[in-house]
């Protein structure tokens, strides 16, 4: 999948043919299930494209699924929120016979694929592992929440060898009938109410469905910790007793320890790596956090035609400002100045939201030039125009840069007393931070607890996305998600939402 020797010459192809094994005839074979153990490494060829975008495509996912336990969702409500994200970034289709075989398998091999590169990706650190390994556990439950009866049993008996989990016998189930029963039937119930919607389940109808329906799985003691520490299964003579209804847990435990002890084990393998020149860049850019993957903004978009040089500075278009850019423009317009940091990020900004360069040089010209700052047209046009230009890939280089993401605005030092850029979550004293979200309309006190708790712990991006679900509560649609993990992200989804209302 990546080059580990010398670098071909010029023409030739980067990979051995010798070391694939797997042939288009025997993916399906391959991915015979929707879900994955992962316990295969992917040798097949793919694109230094398809390795990029697919690693994207799965760090979305699990981004979503960050934000959301950053946010203290409840599982149900991060199901809700992840699906549609799921199926857009890595469906998963159930295999319908002669209809969708060769869709089905390029998902598959999408997401098996994925799960490799983002290994590569999340293996640097142990924080990095806990989290990688944490927000594949809830995909993985997600998953599998989602399949059909007969897909789950097919899956189990896919993996038995790897499993080895025993079934008890008729006999010992009787045997032990009694204490299974009194061990498990409140776990059981709770289960059957959640699974048929009952508020309530009498213990004869418990008790039947325990002794026709449900199995029970007989495992040793130290392979089930977390579920012994539950006091939800029968321990008897080293062993545990687990229902079929707890399958789940059994597969997220196994799946779980197996990654783990993978994860190091590419760690390890990892500076067999720092030769290929092609992958490092993009698996170190993609490592920097959970929140690195850049929106991308449709930056200068002629469709916006109420952005000018006058209407940026209007409360109507400042209301859907990301308060990093609001800070900003209030200092700009305060001041009439700003240092090279800021001048970068909200003139990257202004672009990203529609500013062509000649509204941005009009606008940059009338601050600078406006109140006692000491320089004149000419002075601007000497110092200042230059960079306005570069910034819209018309000088030097010409580069069309693009707006920073918070991930970028997060590596740029910190502002000192007299500079105005970085992010306001981060940077701004707390009783400053408050004042600036209570003048966004944020004035519950819990809420604001809640940001800053948010804060307090370091998440910046997500106490972003909270500020603007509070600030959109009335917009927003039930169960509607969105990470903000960039300025312009902030501003095009408030728009959105303004003019779907109008």
């Amino acid at each position: 999948m990546f080059r580990q020797a010398k670098r071909r010459t010029a023409g030739r192809r980067n990979f051995d043919t010798k070391n694939v094994i797997y042939q288009s005839s025997k993916l399906a074979a391959l991915y015979t299930s929707r879900l994955s153990f992962y316990d295969i490494p992917p040798l097949e060829e793919i694109t230094l494209e398809e390795f990029e975008s697919w690693a994207i495509d799965r760090l979305k996912v699990l981004i979503e699924i960050e934000s959301c336990t950053a946010r203290s969702k409840s599982f149900k409500e991060i199901e809700q929120i992840i699906k549609p994200v799921v199926n857009k970034y890595l469906p998963l289709s159930p295999l319908i016979e002669g209809k969708n075989d060769a869709q089905v398998l390029q998902e598959r091999k999408k997401d098996h694929y994925s799960h490799y590169i983002l290994r590569l990706v999340f293996c640097r650190t142990d924080e990095l592992r806990k989290k990688f390994v944490k927000n594949e556990m809830l995909l993985f439950k997600i998953r599998y929440g989602n399949m059909q009866l007969s897909e789950k049993s097919q899956f189990i008996e896919l993996h038995n060898d790897t499993l080895d989990w025993n079934y008890i016998g008729a006999e010992e189930k009787t045997e032990l009938f009694e204490d299974l029963f009194n061990a498990t039937s409140a776990s059981i119930r709770t289960q059957m109410m959640l699974d048929n919607e009952k508020s309530t389940i009498t213990g004869e109808q418990l008790r039947q469905h325990i002794l026709r329906n449900e199995s029970f799985i007989k495992l040793p003691f130290e392979k089930i910790p977390n579920l012994v520490g539950s006091r939800s299964i029968l321990v008897r003579q080293g062993y545990g007793y687990i229902p079929t209804s707890f399958q789940l847990n059994l597969l997220v435990i196994e799946v779980q320890e197996n990654l783990s002890k993978n994860l190091v084990k590419t760690f390890q393998a990892i500076p067999r790596l720092d030769e290929d020149d092609r992958l490092v860049p993009l698996l170190q850019a993609l490592s920097k956090n959970f929140s690195s993957v850049q929106y991308d903004s449709n930056f200068g978009d002629e469709s916006a035609s109420d952005i000018n040089a006058t209407s940026i500075t209007s409360n109507k278009i400042m209301s859907h400002y990301p308060l990093c850019a609001k800070v900003l423009q209030k200092s700009l317009v305060a001041n009439h100045h700003l240092r090279f940091q800021g001048r970068q990020q909200l003139s990257l900004f202004l672009k990203g939201i529609g500013l062509n360069v000649d509204e941005a040089l009009r606008f940059w010209s009338t601050q600078f030039t406006s109140g006692n700052t000491g320089i004149s047209l000419e002075k601007f046009n000497k110092e200042y125009k230059y960079n306005i230009r570069h910034s819209y890939g018309l000088e030097g280089a010409r580069i069309n840069y693009k707006p920073w993401d918070c991930a970028t605005i997060l590596s740029k030092p910190k502002p000192n007393k007299s500079e105005s850029h970085g992010c306001p979550y981060r940077d701004l004293k707390l009783e400053v931070l408050v004042d600036n979200l209570k003048d966004m309309g944020i004035t519950e006190q819990s809420d604001l607890n809640v940001i800053i708790d948010d804060v307090n712990k370091n998440s910046y991006t997500v106490a972003c996305t909270r500020v603007f679900e509070l600030t959109h509560k009335k917009q927003l649609k039930p169960n509607e998600n969105l990470h903000i993990n960039h300025p312009n992200l902030y501003f095009d989804r408030s728009r959105q939402l303004e003019k779907a209302q109008s």
